[in-house]
């Protein structure tokens, strides 16, 4: 009886080579295994693979400069609480003509400014939690540690002067060796923190123009905003008249007290110095960064600083000698303070920043 053979299977394809499945395997047999079919595109490349952002996606920027440690803003987080709880105090009570100090002071005002540069500070203080690095609070945190250091040296150099050596009250005594541990504390974590930052290593910073229309991208990953030229003769004579002021305090009390427009004694006087220092320190750094937009935390400790040294100083008015140069020199150097930080964050929210 004849096979019924099928004719296909020994038709060669098409280029004369016959095809997989006409080719009999070791056996005889033939294979019934088909060829996988091959895909019909090639694999994506890595840039087709990766999704494409969508328009309200900011691009991936890196502001530059050291990451901010946690050490820093607990510091800065600590100091400002104390200082409004004790700055507060000692404010306070000098409004009401009383005498509040880890020392024995010339009167209630020496203590009533200093306790008001603690509060005023405050907010700035809370803001650097908000800061991504280093460098956007550093025109901040450095006049701190002068702060913390320079009262802490007042402190330990005048000891003779403390409540507790001259036997005042109960509750002065207590405050003062308080005032003294609280500093030494504060002073080594501060030291701390700056070698912990300082150690850690630092990103370039990505200086390329961004068009304001890119509403996806954050405005302080936009580039740097410089201060105004109009702005640094009046930020260079401000911080040189703070800064020469502290030093002035500082090193020769007894003859840059009689330029302070109240009565002061030794601590008082060094301890205005150190806010002095430390006021003309941050204005001078804030000078030398050039750019508003790392400068947040210091623009909102200045005018806190003035407003709650202006209470003050107003409600004890009459031990303030206003008609000598120095009183008019405090109102201006004050006045200064305000103007700084309130201009700062106006140009810095301006539409074209």
């Amino acid at each position: 009886m004849p096979s019924t053979h099928d004719d296909t299977d020994d038709v060669p394809s098409a280029d004369g080579v016959p095809s997989a499945d006409s080719i009999p395997s070791a056996d005889g047999i033939p294979s019934t295994s088909t060829r996988e079919p091959e895909p019909n595109q090639s694999e994506p490349t890595e840039s087709e693979a990766a999704p494409n952002p969508s328009p309200g996606d900011p691009p991936d920027r890196s502001p530059g400069g050291r990451e901010l440690t946690v050490g820093v803003t607990m510091l800065a987080g600590a100091v400002a609480l104390i200082g409004i709880l004790v700055g507060g105090l000692m404010a306070g009570v000098s409004l009401a003509g009383q005498v509040f100090s880890a020392w024995q002071s010339a009167g209630p005002l020496s203590p009533g400014v200093v306790g008001a540069a603690m509060v005023g500070v405050a907010p700035g203080l809370f803001m650097v939690g908000r800061a991504r690095i280093w460098e956007e609070v550093r025109t901040l945190v450095l006049p701190l540690v002068i702060v913390l250091l320079g009262l802490l040296a007042v402190s330990l150099l005048n000891a003779d002067k403390l409540q507790a050596a001259e036997g005042g009250s109960l509750f002065l005594v207590l405050f003062s060796l308080g005032w003294v541990a609280v500093l030494g504390v504060l002073g080594v974590c501060a030291v701390g923190c700056l070698v912990r930052q300082y150690v850690k290593p630092g990103r370039p910073r990505e200086d390329r123009d961004v068009p304001l229309e890119d509403q996806g991208v954050p405005r302080e990953d936009r580039g740097a905003v410089p201060l105004p030229g109009w702005s640094k003769p009046f930020l260079a004579v401000l911080g040189s008249a703070w800064f020469g002021s502290g030093v002035g305090l500082l090193a020769l009390p007894g003859f840059w007290g009689d330029f302070v427009p109240w009565q002061v004694d030794r601590p008082d006087a060094q301890a205005l110095g150190v806010w002095g220092l430390a006021l003309g320190v941050g204005v001078l750094g804030a000078l030398a960064e050039d750019d508003l937009r790392r400068l947040r935390p210091a623009l909102l400790a200045l005018p806190g600083i003035a407003v709650a040294v202006a209470v003050v100083v107003s409600v004890r008015a009459s031990d303030v000698d206003w008609t000598s140069g120095p009183g008019l020199a405090l109102i201006g150097m004050v006045s200064g303070l305000l103007v700084a930080g309130v201009t700062g964050w106006r140009l810095l929210s301006a539409p074209s920043s």
